[in-house]
């Protein structure tokens, strides 16, 4: 592509790593430094196991609550990349990537103080205790939140650059590195999500359960407080025992970009012109994925608390089912987990990636229609159990059955797709971090997509979270299709290299 043959001549992307430091440095700093993820994925996984309820607790109606979650997508488009052009040309005396590291990781603390604090503090501020809606508590969840997301996506891009640093250019060190960095992201989703299903976590810390913060609100609280406590603990480690060489000098800059103007946009969107079009495809099918994706991400909890147990939001009931579904996302990380490795040896087969994802998007179609099965089947037999009880036990396995299976499909989206990127970019002379810039897209604009519509869409077909259910199915079917008829098959030679270092 020209847009990205001309960022290559004249400066290096924002995207890749500039002046890397030539030696590795020993495994255990990698291993620290890797090891934040597991505090920053604890706080993710927290995020989609209980946010949802805990905002319609605030009085945020059901249809509007996903408005709420543009912040990921959009801080994930604007932030990450901003962050990591900064990072790249700080000159602090503490080096490029630990100022952001450590900045992040404070604003993550005031973040969880803001959500976890947000019904106190409104009430302190003059909201009824009554179940009506609470505007202050959700003006200070919603400036809590929209800080989280942001304070998160500035820990995630320098934390991998600096892994990369770390490994001095040495790519089986650099490969280690980032599967490190998914191991731990993984240690983080099974902690927050075990932490999320367990009900009596507010008796460790006492103080959280106030006359505004019921039991729900109190252990939400209390994950954060550990969220946040495994957080600053990595960091402060990392930060302390790894550190980097100061850079005198910021990168040159492209000559053709005016001042005050941020690179990495322009090569961004202006790459989008000579796209090939195997990358196209890629987006479309991507962006397809992501749409089927999203509204489950969303809705899991919630729809394990209404649809499944029959609940409704603030009762016991519902607070039993979503912390089921913390649990079906504990066990959903951890067949996430093995499926990467399978993942990673089928890949070594080039002619079958298409194929791979191609199937597991048939899987992930399947398993979104099941949601329809499994809450009919609650709802029928729910008259037996009472209106107050737990589904019956074979409801709850299947559920959690469910849960499980995604994982394999999950592992899939986490990987081929970026993979495909970094081999079709290679055939076209692309850059890397471009092309993979341009794939985020696909990602994050589905996003923010599926975060406005799926709550009027629900409403559209009375209410609950099925219909954003059925329409991810039939989304996640088109995509496999076009996996299997459109998408090209990466070359034998490229497709292996591409495997081995590039799936974490």
């Amino acid at each position: 592509m020209e847009v990205a043959s001309e960022a290559k001549n004249n400066a290096s992307s924002s995207f890749e790593l500039q002046q890397s430091p030539p030696l590795a440095e020993p495994m255990w700093k990698i291993i620290l430094v890797a090891a934040i993820a597991a505090g920053v994925q604890f706080g993710w996984a927290l995020q989609l196991s209980l946010l949802t309820p805990y905002v319609q607790l605030l009085g945020i109606p059901h249809a509007w609550a996903a408005i709420i979650w543009l912040c990921g997508p959009i801080s994930g488009l604007l932030v990450q990349p901003i962050v990591g052009y900064y990072s790249d040309h700080c000159t602090s005396r503490f080096g490029r990537r630990r100022p952001f590291i450590g900045s992040g990781a404070g604003l993550v603390a005031v973040a969880v103080f803001l959500i976890g604090f947000a019904a106190d503090l409104g009430h302190a501020v003059g909201d009824s205790l009554g179940k009506g809606p609470k505007p202050r508590a959700i003006t200070v969840f919603v400036v809590g939140f929209w800080i989280l997301d942001v304070a998160n996506n500035m820990l995630q891009g320098p934390c991998r650059a600096f892994l990369a640093d770390l490994s001095g250019g040495n790519a089986r060190k650099m490969s280690t590195a980032n599967a490190l960095f998914s191991f731990f992201m993984a240690v983080g989703n099974v902690l927050g999500y075990a932490a999320g299903s367990y009900t009596y976590l507010y008796k460790v810390f006492p103080f959280s359960k106030t006359k505004a913060c019921d039991l729900y609100c109190a252990n939400l609280k209390s994950c954060f407080f550990i969220s946040v406590a495994l957080l600053l603990t990595m960091t402060i480690l990392a930060l302390t025992l790894v550190h980097e060489t100061a850079t005198t000098a910021a990168p040159k800059q492209p000559t053709t970009v005016k001042k005050g103007k941020i690179p990495v946009f322009g090569q961004l969107f202006g790459a989008l012109k000579d796209l090939p079009r195997t990358m196209w495809i890629l987006m479309l099918v991507t962006c397809l994925n992501w749409v089927a994706w999203f509204p489950f991400l969303l809705f899991d909890t919630d729809w394990m608390g209404k649809e499944v147990y029959g609940g409704n939001v603030g009762t016991k009931l519902y607070d039993q089912g979503v912390r089921a579904g913390a649990l079906g996302l504990m066990i959903n990380s951890i067949v996430l987990g093995f499926a990467s490795l399978g993942v990673q040896f089928l890949a070594r087969r080039p002619r079958q990636v298409k194929k791979l994802w191609g199937a597991v998007n048939f899987l992930l179609a399947v398993c979104l229609a099941m949601t329809v099965l499994i809450t009919k089947l609650a709802e029928r037999d729910r008259p037996s159990t009472g209106a107050t009880e737990s589904p019956l036990v074979g409801i709850k396995i299947g559920a959690l059955a469910l849960f499980a299976a995604l994982g394999i499909p999950l592992a899939v989206t986490y990987t081929i797709p970026f993979a495909l990127a970094s081999i079709f970019s290679s055939n076209s002379g692309s850059g890397q971090g471009l092309s993979l810039g341009v794939l985020n897209l696909a990602i994050v604009i589905p996003q923010m997509v599926v975060s406005v519509a799926s709550g009027p869409w629900n409403q559209l077909f009375g209410g609950g979270n099925l219909p954003a259910f059925v329409l991810g199915a039939a989304a996640a079917a088109v995509s496999g299709i076009l996996s299997l008829v459109m998408l090209p098959s990466p070359p034998d030679d490229v497709a292996t290299k591409a495997a081995i270092g590039g799936f974490h």
